[in-house]
């Protein structure tokens, strides 16, 4: 008998995302015959704008179709420049600009070529699912700071000066945030960047995919944008999936120094070689062309936020925040915690109450306990109105059982 491949003990230190297991869990019960209605994806539901798809058919039949620069084409590039100066007021040229395969990519990659076994990586909580376990793979240590509702979920100067210490390497800061949705002012980003100047060992990676959502006169700022000085030692984290509806393309993007450009550089070569030549013919177009189409799905997105928010607001056990960025409500459900369900179950964590919700109203949801700050609920209202209207209904109906 064969002996089983070993795998690496590095495998051991991480998890499967939370998200894409969840994702994993909705598509088999679907396949089963299950009625599911998924809150759980962060994946717009809009299509890719129609001048997008059509700039990538024509760069197909033009034969665009073969290897491309590892960091990026000169065109794509050269548009991301652009951008980065039309929307956020940043300058940098082309060889500041690396491409890769989805900003989920470029994080993995920084994180590779910078972090030495024992490095520290300061990550607030609540936190995309992904940002620990990256920093874990790659040998160094998350210092997980959270924040409370009461705080609008965001670190404050304090915080970070208390967590700085000579070992940290990064900064990670989320703005509008994933799962909270919290947005970051230009003032409270003025107040952490006197933190960091008066720590210049500390970079920052600022990941802002989501930059187009944002509510309730809420606006995207940059930490580079308004703190000049950190340039040198930050990277901008971005990409075309969220706001251009184009997650299956696989495009995001770092800007930063040309030395840490061209590290992550380096390690695509021997990777991932390039990202798909048709893919970035496709987000020139979305990056250089007409900006209607993020700026329709902000506004479809606040619609159905201010409609989600509405209707878990009005169920016992839910306290909603205000809807401020991204397309994703962090309700706590404390509320719920403690109380029996109809086979006699007691709800002790949100881990339960995600459970019960799947089980009772076929409801899928994301437990909070995946983002580092319980009890909470990470809603997606990157669905349509229908699905918001008849699950909150369910969760409704499933929390009227609870006693």
């Amino acid at each position: 008998m064969n002996k089983p491949i070993e795998l690496s003990v590095r495998l051991n230190r991480i998890k499967p995302s939370a998200s894409v297991a969840a994702k994993a869990l909705v598509d088999r019960l679907r396949a089963e015959g299950q009625d599911i209605i998924d809150f759980t994806i962060g994946e717009p539901d809009l299509p890719t704008p129609p001048n997008v798809v059509e700039a990538a058919v024509t760069a197909m039949r033009e034969g665009q179709t073969r290897y491309t620069a590892a960091n990026g084409t000169p065109a794509l590039r050269k548009t991301i420049v652009e951008k980065l100066a039309r929307d956020n007021g940043l300058h940098y040229k082309s060889e500041n600009i690396v491409v890769g395969s989805g900003g989920k990519n470029i994080i993995f990659l920084a994180l590779s070529v910078t972090l030495n076994p024992g490095d520290e990586v300061i990550i607030p909580a609540p936190y995309w699912v992904s940002y620990p376990d990256m920093v874990v793979v790659n040998d160094g240590v998350p210092v997980i700071v959270s924040s409370a509702a009461s705080s609008g979920f965001k670190l404050s100067p304090e915080q970070l000066e208390a967590a700085i210490t000579p070992k940290t390497k990064w900064l990670i800061l989320n703005t509008p945030n994933n799962p909270t949705g919290a947005v970051y002012s230009r003032s409270e980003l003025v107040e952490l960047g006197k933190v960091l100047e008066r720590h210049p060992n500390v970079w920052v990676m600022s990941d802002e995919i989501y930059e187009h959502f944002v509510y309730n006169g809420a606006t995207h700022a940059s930490p580079v944008a308004v703190i000049p000085s950190l340039q040198e030692r930050a990277l901008i984290v971005n990409g075309a999936s969220k706001g251009y509806s184009m997650t299956g393309w696989r495009i995001g993007y770092g800007a930063g120094p040309v030395r840490l450009a061209n590290a992550i550089t380096t390690l695509i070569t021997q990777t991932t070689t390039c990202p798909s030549a048709i893919s970035q013919a496709g987000a020139v177009e979305a990056f250089g062309g007409s900006q209607d189409a993020p700026l329709r799905a902000g506004k479809v997105f606040e619609q159905r936020g201010k409609l989600m928010r509405e209707l878990l607001s009005g169920i016992p056990g839910f306290d909603v925040g205000e809807l401020t960025g991204a397309f994703y409500l962090y309700p706590s459900v404390a509320g719920l915690i403690g109380k029996t369900t109809p086979a006699g179950e007691v709800l002790s964590s949100d881990l339960d109450v995600v459970r019960y919700l799947i089980e009772e109203a076929k409801v899928a949801t994301l437990d909070g306990s995946a983002y580092g700050v319980s009890p909470h609920l990470r809603f997606s209202f990157a669905t349509s109105e229908k699905s918001i209207r008849e699950g909150c209904d369910r969760i409704s109906r499933a929390c009227a059982s609870l006693r």
